[in-house]
């Protein structure tokens, strides 16, 4: 049989082993051990826990889907961070409580993921601005900005979400804050827009319709999710910002930056045996279209 019949899983994982040993090593360690969680839910009937453990399994595979899809080739770096970032989340922070357990858990995520976002964004760009077929060419800072703002739309849709999850089956997504004074022209005794304060709040105590009167016991006033949000948009737009900045002089070192190299797809290179595509064949020049 032809090289180039081969079933292409056992040729993509042998091309995979030889070029990208890392990122396979961390992606069967990573993989095996969210086998084993998904076995030891199902023992436990924790069905919801089972299908968060086939949804990473999913996302597992969706770097590896997108590289063949769209013929661009991730960075060891940016995949390996891909794969710990999607592990992190849902079976260290979902499945094992980290986000309860760890306080700044949420927040190191929300920083990390203002990162990938923003170089998901650079790269989608960059890659279009490198080809030789493409009509226009975009500045260093254009593509700066486009990837801060693309990170930063992902952020608040996430946001979106969150606060939908919570409005609909209270799932307490955007995590409550504990606050100790509160400023607020509801209490206004003039009834107008002038804010009172209230500071030293030691508890709150809840009065329900039928009068049953409960005292929290949380030490202070119950902020239900906007300090989190807002955390977690700054947070966002730091990580965001970084990689602008970095996306920025890695463009206009035209790739030599090495550091930002690490976290920016570059245009794929056909692999051993597979068929010839549009985007490597040569151009009536003799360069291919894919070509810086």
């Amino acid at each position: 049989m032809p090289d180039r019949e081969k079933p292409r899983p056992a040729r993509s994982l042998r091309h995979a082993w030889q070029t990208k040993r890392g990122v396979t090593v961390v992606y069967f360690a990573l993989r095996l051990s969210v086998v084993a969680v998904l076995l030891a839910q199902i023992f436990n009937h924790n069905f919801e826990n089972v299908f968060l453990c086939v949804l990473v399994l999913i996302l597992f595979a969706m770097p590896s889907i997108l590289e063949r899809r769209l013929d661009v080739e991730l960075p060891d770096t940016l995949e390996i961070i891909i794969l710990l970032f999607i592990y992190a989340a849902e079976i260290l922070g979902e499945i094992n409580a980290y986000y309860v357990t760890f306080p700044h858990w949420d927040t190191l995520l929300h920083t990390l993921n203002g990162f990938l976002c923003a170089a998901v964004g650079f790269s989608l760009l960059d890659l279009l601005n490198r080809h030789k077929r493409a009509t226009f060419s975009l500045s260093p800072l254009y593509l700066a900005v486009v990837a801060f703002c693309f990170s930063m739309t992902v952020g608040v849709l996430w946001e979106f979400f969150e606060f939908w999850m919570d409005r609909l089956f209270y799932l307490d997504m955007q995590k409550d804050t504990i606050v100790h004074e509160i400023g607020t022209i509801l209490l206004d005794p003039k009834g107008g827009n002038r804010p009172v304060r209230i500071g030293q709040i030691a508890d709150v105590i809840v009065v329900q319709e039928d009068g049953t009167r409960t005292a929290l016991g949380l030490g202070g006033y119950l902020d239900i999710g906007l300090l989190d949000t807002m955390e977690d948009l700054l947070v966002n737009f730091i990580g965001a910002l970084v990689f602008s900045f970095v996306g920025y002089f890695y463009v206009k070192s035209r790739g030599k930056n090495r550091f930002a190299g690490r976290f920016i797809p570059v245009v794929g290179r056909r692999r051993p045996g597979d068929a010839p595509s549009a985007a490597h064949n040569p151009d009536e020049n003799g360069t291919s279209a894919d070509d810086p």
